[in-house]
């Protein structure tokens, strides 16, 4: 008997094409991924199919991470998805305010892949 393991579910949201595309690429190895260009889509698509992670850019027009991360922790079938902020803005503030909403993680763009598949990969198992 075969047994199937199921790939963890990653949504990656972000406005821009080319962030979403390089970590898609860098982590559809060992991930399912997903993607949203927009806060609002991101909202939609994680209450269809709630994902293991998500991976949030905070600077994005209409709706930013932050607000998203909040609309997110509002919803009982999403509030518990560790969310890891991923930002052009490496201020030791913004990350002070993502981390104290709650955010298991932050990555700073430029992103470096193997930095970011190792935060990853060192979350605590029940994600």
């Amino acid at each position: 008997m075969m047994l199937w393991l199921r790939k963890p579910h990653i949504l990656i949201v972000d406005d821009v094409p080319a962030n979403v595309e390089m970590l898609g690429e860098a982590l559809q190895e060992h991930y399912e991924i997903q993607f949203a260009p927009s806060g609002a889509k991101a909202l939609r698509l994680a209450a269809e199919e709630p994902p293991d992670l998500i991976l949030l850019d905070i600077m994005m027009p209409e709706m930013d991470g932050y607000e998203v991360y909040r609309q997110l922790r509002a919803m009982p079938k999403l509030a518990e998805i560790p969310v890891i902020f991923v930002t052009a803005m490496d201020e030791s503030e913004a990350e002070t305010r993502g981390l104290a909403l709650g955010a298991v993680d932050y990555i700073t763009k430029p992103i470096h892949v193997e930095i970011a598949r190792l935060r990853i990969r060192n979350l605590p198992a029940d994600w």
